[in-house]
């Protein structure tokens, strides 16, 4: 099986992904955004916080398996 093409490019500095490299990273952050507005303006009271913390879970998770060289830290040698 080959390996899947990596939606989000690797930071330069630090941990964690950069902007999303290909239309499926793309959409994924798009729909993130427009569910984690809709969350946070269409729902109340603890329901509102979960919602929005099961989103940026979801996110981060994706993002993580899904960036190239995935989520280390990184730092230039000098």
């Amino acid at each position: 099986m080959p390996r899947s093409k990596a939606w989000f490019a690797a930071k330069r500095y630090g941990y964690g992904s950069s902007l999303p490299i290909a239309w499926q990273g793309w959409v994924l952050f798009v729909a993130f955004i427009v569910l984690f507005v809709a969350a946070a303006g269409g729902l109340q009271g603890v329901l509102r916080w979960v919602a929005m913390a099961g989103l940026l879970i979801g996110f981060f998770v994706i993002a993580a398996l899904k960036t190239e060289g995935g989520w280390r830290w990184r730092w230039p040698r000098r």
